[in-house]
């Protein structure tokens, strides 16, 4: 198999993100998906809260969400908590900055100079085709400076692409992501990741039910005893 880069990416990885520049702009016509609506990054909210119990933790002010959509999840909107009301994300977290990167939307398809204290995926990697994983999960971890949040689905998307392929082209297993994971920590000492795995279970009813498996993994220090 090839051995693909940032600077060589696979030509599947590179028709799919003509595929999601064309989503972006136009939408899905076929499922009545507007522009708009169409990868707004409407799936952080739901993280939301438990990247804060990260963020608070780690006292991180820059955070970098990579795979971002839309961005739309930035934007003013109240999130009401027993410690009060606040105006968007941005002030929930009580960061001093967030930047947005998605590589499939031209607005933020500009890749981000330097690192940041924290970064976040979530409903990304398994929209990348597998033989470019390497490369994108080396790029993602090389971003930050303490810690990486990562949400990944395990279960075919709601969304078709263009050329009727399911938009969850890598779907494995929570073990399989964890294996790459902790291989690429290891290149960055000092830095610590946590994982959310979205997965589909089938309930008494028959139906299925999304259940979230939480993990982690870690580094060796930066320093001896450190």
């Amino acid at each position: 198999m090839a051995e693909y880069s940032r600077s060589n990416p696979s030509p599947r990885y590179r028709e799919l993100i003509g595929m999601y520049r064309d989503m972006h702009e136009h939408g899905i016509p076929e499922q009545n998906l507007p522009a708009s609506e169409t990868f707004d990054g409407r799936s952080l909210k739901s993280h939301a809260g438990i990247i804060k119990s990260i963020i608070d933790i780690m006292g991180s002010q820059t955070i970098l969400d990579y795979g971002a959509g839309k961005g739309t999840q930035y934007r003013p909107e109240k999130i009401a908590t027993q410690d009060g009301d606040f105006p968007d994300i941005k002030s929930f977290w009580g960061v001093d900055a967030i930047t947005c990167y998605d590589p499939g939307n031209a607005e933020f398809d500009t890749l981000p100079d330097g690192r940041f204290d924290g970064v976040i995926s979530t409903d990304m990697l398994e929209h990348c085709p597998s033989e470019d994983l390497p490369w994108v999960i080396d790029e993602i971890f090389s971003f930050a400076d303490e810690f990486l949040y990562l949400n990944v689905a395990w279960y075919p998307a709601l969304k078709v692409l263009p050329d009727g392929e399911n938009a969850h082209v890598t779907i494995e297993p929570p073990d399989w992501w964890q294996n790459r994971f902790d291989a690429a920590v290891t290149a960055h000492p000092g830095l610590r990741y946590f994982t959310c795995f979205d997965v589909l279970e089938k309930g008494p009813d028959g139906k299925d039910n999304l259940t979230r498996l939480m993990g982690k993994g870690k580094s060796k220090p930066k320093h001896p005893g450190g």
